[in-house]
């Protein structure tokens, strides 16, 4: 296997200890030693699986998808740990062996690129939906989410965080690349692309989008009932978690223009070639 240890400076430590490299990728720990099985995880038909970079409204679509997919109550939702109805694939809790014996359908989690998720997804045995967010806002969030848990311990500016975002030093690799691939599937028939922003510009459309992909049979009463659904649930997940879903054009806040312009740089020159492109406010 292609991983090797890869340094992390001890200011600011990210994690209690290093990150590992796995075929030049930059990946959190707890990744290490898994990876092969993690290739060979067994997929259904029914499966669903939810795939971000992290911060890229993973929690909001979680919800979405349950909500949609089991005719859930917003209210019903909030009461709930639904992560732990979506586990996470490579995390250590529950572990691969207890996700593997899931109940169908399963709905299952991951932050990993594409080329690193189960060869069966590759193959289009179950269902994927990727959202991706725009990336001034999602530094924002990922630099937020550091600070706040004490086991990253992130101690540093956001100057410097940024500059290893765009650097790619962070967990889960370049967001760049990330996205990027994801991009590259979104014409494969198991695979739906949502974007972040799109929720709040147009969630009737996500909702449709959504439903339709899932396989969900609704009238034009039912969707109306569902996306009235969905924004109560934006409005719950906005109000109780604004670190993890802020709004969109959250960036302006912080960036200073010189920092915004070397960001706007490296933007343009890893993401030149791709038709792919984002809100970065309304």
């Amino acid at each position: 296997m292609a991983e090797s240890e890869a340094e992390t400076p001890s200011t600011p430590i990210e994690f209690e200890s290093k990150y590992f490299e796995h075929n030049g990728v930059r990946l959190p720990p707890f990744c290490r030693g898994k990876m092969e099985e993690i290739s060979n995880f067994s997929l259904r038909s029914s499966d669903i699986w939810i795939v971000t970079y992290p911060k890229s409204g993973t929690s909001l679509l979680q919800e979405m998808v349950y909500l949609v997919s089991q005719g859930a109550d917003p209210d019903e939702i909030g009461l709930m740990n639904i992560d732990e109805q979506l586990p996470v694939l490579e995390y250590p809790q529950p572990g691969l062996e207890i996700i593997q014996e899931l109940t169908s359908p399963r709905m299952i989690k991951s932050h990993l690129p594409y080329r690193f998720l189960p060869t069966a997804l590759h193959n289009g045995e179950a269902k994927v939906i990727y959202m991706a967010r725009n990336p001034k806002d999602l530094v924002v969030s990922y630099y937020q989410f550091h600070r706040s848990l004490r086991t990253m311990s992130y101690r540093g500016t956001f100057q410097e965080f940024c500059r290893r975002f765009m650097n790619d030093k962070l967990g889960y690799g370049s967001w760049f690349e990330h996205v990027q691939e994801f991009w590259e599937h979104r014409l494969d028939s198991n695979v739906l692309f949502l974007k972040y922003e799109d929720m709040f510009k147009d969630l009737s459309g996500q909702v449709e989008q959504l439903a339709r992909f899932l396989g969900v049979d609704c009238d034009k009463a039912q969707l109306e009932a569902l996306v009235e659904s969905c924004q109560q649930l934006m409005e719950q997940c906005s109000s109780d978690l604004p670190v993890c879903r802020g709004p969109v054009g959250l960036w302006k806040d912080i960036f200073t223009v010189s920092m915004n312009d070397k960001f706007d740089a490296v933007y343009r020159q890893k993401m030149g070639k791709s038709d792919l492109s984002f809100d970065f406010g309304f």
